[in-house]
């Protein structure tokens, strides 16, 4: 085998060229020796491009909603709805209703309320004329009050006025004064009054 330019090679056969050839491209012209191996990390080297993994979805997992427990919610009083009129209110003219009432304000002229429950609080300051079911006074009345069924008037209580009512109750430290008709539990408003008392009463 000849190998132009280099007479170094041309007494030995043709592996051993080879070998010599593949030794010398191994180093640089400083005489370094080179490493012919490949690695397939060196830059420049054809490195197939890795197939990405398919995207698989998120699974999605709804978080269980929460439901609060739920709450009793608050019946109605047995005695039904009852209105309320504020220590810092003023009324003046007629009340009317289907509804108890509870007055801690001042209220002058009517109040009408058959078949319901007036109370007078302790706060409560009342110039008028008071019909209805059941009437309790803790503050202070001055006109004639009617009942179908009881007036109490409490210890803190002050009246001054007519009462007629089926039942009365006075309790002790109360101030009343005024007319007393007791009434059938069954009469009706045109009744007879059963009897008729002038009545003063003082803590």
């Amino acid at each position: 085998m000849h190998v132009a330019g280099d007479s170094s090679l041309q007494n030995f056969g043709p592996t051993a060229v080879v070998l010599a050839l593949a030794a010398r491209s191994r180093q640089d012209r400083k005489g370094n020796t080179l490493s012919a191996m490949w690695k397939p990390n060196q830059p420049g080297s054809p490195s197939p491009a890795p197939t990405p993994e398919p995207s698989r979805p998120a699974p999605t997992t709804s978080a269980p909603a929460f439901e609060a427990p739920a709450r009793p919610q608050p019946t109605a009083a047995v005695t039904g709805e009852q209105a309320t009129i504020g220590k810092g209110l003023f009324i003046k003219g007629e009340i009317n209703g289907s509804e108890s009432l509870f007055i801690d304000g001042k209220v002058e002229g009517t109040v009408n309320l058959p078949g319901n429950r007036v109370t007078i609080g302790r706060n409560g300051q009342v110039a008028a004329n008071i019909t209805a079911r059941e009437i309790v006074v803790l503050g202070k009345v001055r006109g004639n009050v009617s009942a179908t069924d009881r007036v109490d008037i409490r210890a803190e209580g002050s009246l001054s006025g007519d009462v007629a009512a089926a039942r009365i109750s006075i309790e002790d430290g109360a101030f009343f004064k005024g007319g007393i008709d007791i009434r059938k539990p069954d009469a009706k408003g045109s009744a007879q009054p059963q009897a008729i008392s002038e009545a003063t009463k003082t803590a």
